[in-house]
């Protein structure tokens, strides 16, 4: 049976406004230092990376995945995005996704943006560099240290940023604390063991087709054709699959539908494509589909043109 693909990011009216505007000041503080920075470290290699990545993270934040209690998770992607390209580059990739699902799939709010921007991009960055860091250093070099370690970064950026969110809530007035924290943090307990395994399994794709991606001084093959092919085909057949991704709604929706602030949400100003289903498409796995080619081909031109200008400021 197929199914949409729901909206997984804080709508706008979860959060007051001046939460929201904070949010977003400090997200693009952030943002710009990062861009600074990856024109500073981006390699050549990594160019072409920057976009295989975006298109495949946001291919693979289409598949949600059940979850005991009737909710679903979906992939972050921060963990795999900081353990291949390092921190700075990953918050860019993170801000290409998330702002684009909000732009033109109206998957959160605009409002909202700064926030979504904040959880995932700069909290689930900075929690997974830390935590995969931290495991690849005890583990000396060791193969262990890259699988335990993604697996680690990854529960712990979503649960880390679940639990912002749960604070934004509360600060905000949507959902007291000792409310929102252990509905947000019970429930993306779960989502982050998803979150680990589908990262731990991109890891080890990885360590056995280009080990030279994951810095373990193996060299890298001549061209990076492979990356820019087999990597947008590995997100296209995700995108193939995205029509079964669960129906359930995901975390943050499931709480606010439990916790009695589902309401609260706000229509979007505009639509493009929202709900990820194509308009004018009559069957509905279909839409899902070339929405998400759209999306994918959209997400990886952004990342790739500020990669490539990035790298021509540097030269």
């Amino acid at each position: 049976m197929f199914f949409s693909v729901a909206r997984m990011h804080i709508p706008d009216g979860f959060l007051s406004t001046m939460v929201a505007l904070i949010l977003w000041v400090i997200s693009i503080a952030v943002i710009a230092v990062s861009l600074r920075r990856v024109g500073r470290d981006l390699g050549e290699h990594q160019v072409p990376l920057m976009g295989v990545l975006a298109a495949a993270i946001f291919a693979g934040q289409m598949l949600n995945f059940s979850i005991t209690g009737g909710t679903s998770g979906h992939l972050l992607g921060a963990a795999l995005a900081t353990s291949l390209m390092g921190p700075w580059a990953a918050i860019i990739i993170m801000t290409c996704v998330v702002s684009i699902q909000a732009l033109i799939f109206q998957d959160g709010g605009l409002l909202a943006l700064g926030a979504n921007l904040f959880n995932m991009a700069i909290i689930g960055v900075s929690v997974s560099y830390l935590v995969y860091s931290s495991i690849k250093n005890i583990s000396r070099g060791k193969t262990w240290g890259i699988f335990v370690g993604g697996f680690l970064a990854a529960w712990f950026s979503v649960m880390i940023a679940s639990l912002g969110c749960a604070l934004e809530l509360a600060l905000s007035g949507t959902s007291p604390a000792n409310i929102a924290v252990p509905a947000m943090g019970g429930i993306h307990f779960l989502i982050g063991i998803g979150e680990g395994l589908l990262t731990v399994g991109a890891l080890a794709f990885l360590y056995s087709a280009r080990r030279d991606l994951l810095h373990l001084d193996q060299p890298a093959p001549a061209g990076n054709k492979i990356v820019w092919v087999g990597g947008l085909i590995i997100a296209g057949l995700l995108v193939m699959l995205s029509p079964l991704a669960s129906a359930h709604p995901d975390g943050l929706e499931w709480v606010a539908e439990q916790k009695g602030f589902l309401d609260a949400a706000r229509e979007p100003v505009y639509n493009l494509i929202p709900d990820y289903i194509f308009p004018g498409i009559s069957n509905e796995a279909m839409a899902t589909i070339v929405a998400g080619f759209a999306g994918l081909f959209l997400v990886f031109g952004v990342a790739l043109a500020v990669a490539l200008l990035r790298r021509t400021k540097k030269g």
